[in-house]
């Protein structure tokens, strides 16, 4: 598949995956089991986003000398598009971990290293799955309407569900996980495997993090084919996907204390979900440009934060009224 990824390109995308990798793994990760402030949270998805932004213009820039203005642009765009939509499609893994967490009762200072394995294994997930998907895409094309047919009512069916009341631990996984895998009744700090009298056992956060692995492979069967509407290029479904991912962590302990209050967002990403779908059906009939779908996708993204906010005042004003 024809791609602007080359040698000087992917190697620059290794070199800081890894130096980022160092500061939000290595460097955080020597506070020991400590949890992450909100402040600190806030400060470091403020790096990441800078980050990643500032890749998108050195990602311009070197197209721009090689290729001309009128690549660079489109080229560009399409990273911020993809980039916008997986860090949206994201927050909605977020809250599944943090049903996860409390449900498990994982306290705030063991949930860092579960956090620190789950980036890591998401990316080597979404790098199969990614380049898997690019291969689909190159030898059948038609598999584009299959993912905007399966986009579209993935966003009806989350637009139109109801809350899920039902406990974690009755969810067919979680008990079929249970049953195979010999396992402490408690947490043993942040130990993944115990040895009792010679016998390995697991322990129920080694079962946390698989659920967090088994819940991005999830997210991420959403949010691929997504990505494959704004652009086919592995480099740029690649390079957005990861830069997305590598804030979760952050983003993550910036959302646990306040996620009660977005409960208008499933909407909003049903909405993105539905639009990305429809674009990827009419493909042949109708292109929308990379430049309206990342419009559409920011309109969207803040009017559902305005409505959150007004619904969040009307409940605020309904409750000192009491």
């Amino acid at each position: 598949m024809n791609s602007v990824g080359n040698p000087i390109l992917w190697g620059s995308f290794a070199v800081v995956v890894i130096i980022m990798l160092a500061f939000d793994l290595l460097l955080q990760g020597r506070k020991g089991a400590q949890t992450m402030s909100m402040k600190s949270a806030a400060m470091w998805s403020l790096v990441w986003i800078s980050l990643s932004l500032l890749f998108n213009f050195g990602f311009w820039w070197y197209l721009n000398g090689e290729f001309g203005r009128e690549v660079a642009d489109a080229k560009a765009t399409m990273f911020l598009t993809g980039y916008l939509l997986e860090k949206a499609l994201a927050v909605d893994n977020v809250f599944v971990w943090l049903i996860l967490f409390s449900y498990f009762s994982i306290p705030a200072n063991l949930q860092r290293r579960v956090l620190v394995y789950g980036v890591l294994g998401a990316i080597v997930l979404r790098t199969g799955m990614i380049f898997a998907g690019s291969w689909l895409v190159g030898q059948f094309s038609w598999i584009l309407y299959v993912f905007g047919a399966f986009l579209l009512f993935t966003g009806i069916k989350m637009a139109l569900a109801k809350e899920d009341d039902g406990e974690v631990g009755e969810k067919p996984m979680i008990r079929w996980l249970r049953s195979k895998m010999r396992m402490t009744d408690d947490l043993q700090g942040e130990k993944f495997f115990v040895r009792r009298n010679g016998i390995l056992f697991a322990t129920p956060l080694l079962l946390v993090l698989i659920m967090v692995e088994l819940s991005d492979v999830i997210f991420a069967v959403d949010s691929i084919p997504a990505i494959f509407a704004v652009t086919t290029d592995p480099f740029i479904v690649l390079t957005s996907n990861l830069f997305a991912i590598l804030g979760l962590r952050a983003m993550y302990f910036l959302l646990a204390g306040v996620a009660e209050r977005f409960s208008m967002l499933k909407y909003g990403l049903a909405v993105i979900l539905i639009f990305i779908g429809i674009k990827m059906l009419l493909l042949d009939v109708f292109h929308i440009p990379v430049g309206i779908s990342l419009g559409v996708i920011a309109s969207i993204l803040i009017i559902t934060l305005l409505i959150n906010t007004w619904v969040n005042r009307r409940a605020d004003l309904a409750k000192s009224r009491k």
